[in-house]
């Protein structure tokens, strides 16, 4: 029974994300046939509408959202509307978390992101992963934080593992190491804590 439970787990592990991926995914479609589905029946003169018309409507309006995101005029409307739910209590909070989860997903996320380094804080010899997001600081008067330190200081994103947050440190560059790591494999390690990242996929990347 013992060797029937481990064959079980692992079999769970193979098929758990499977399944909630392909869950998700015929979540969505589900939700964008029945939503914008039933719209455009409506408006569609009888016998017009075609099964399917809601998932398509659905990946062509996402689609327009990235093409306006390029344009200026539209950048601004969305970061408005960006501000607005920010300023709603616990609402912002789901938002933000999601919103910057999402972002990791961006194509254009690796130069926003940095470098991969690891961090090393004074007296102690445990090393984190970050993102090295400014190495000529925003607000020069953050350089003074470090009186003694002749090095330039810089700030670094420290993710938290399951995306529960983050943080940012600023410290001198010299408490820095630069990792050959790309942006979506420093992320794997630290989003997840490293759990589930083998050999084989350092290897197939």
């Amino acid at each position: 029974m013992n060797q029937l439970g481990k064959l079980f787990l692992k079999g769970l592990i193979v098929v758990l994300p499977i399944l909630l991926t392909v869950s998700l995914i015929w979540w969505l479609i589900l939700t964008a046939e029945s939503k914008l589905g039933g719209l455009i029946y409506e408006i569609l003169p009888v016998g017009w509408y075609i099964p399917g018309m809601g998932v398509v409507i659905a990946i062509l309006f996402t689609t327009l959202i990235g093409m306006l995101s390029h344009w200026l005029f539209f950048q601004k409307i969305f970061g408005l509307g960006d501000r607005l739910i920010k300023k709603v209590p616990l609402v912002k909070s789901i938002y933000s978390a999601l919103r910057d989860f999402a972002s990791y997903f961006n194509p254009g996320e690796e130069r926003k992101l940095g470098r991969v380094v690891a961090v090393k804080l004074p007296g102690q010899e445990f090393h984190l992963i970050g993102f090295l997001t400014q190495e000529k600081l925003v607000y020069p008067q953050l350089d003074k934080l470090s009186p003694g330190d002749t090095a330039a200081t810089v700030a670094v994103y420290m993710p938290m593992s399951y995306q529960i947050g983050g943080y940012t440190l600023y410290l001198p560059e010299t408490a820095l190491t630069a990792l050959d790591l790309s942006i979506e494999e420093a992320l794997k390690l630290t989003l997840t804590g490293g759990a589930g990242v083998s050999i084989t996929d350092n290897q197939d990347n």
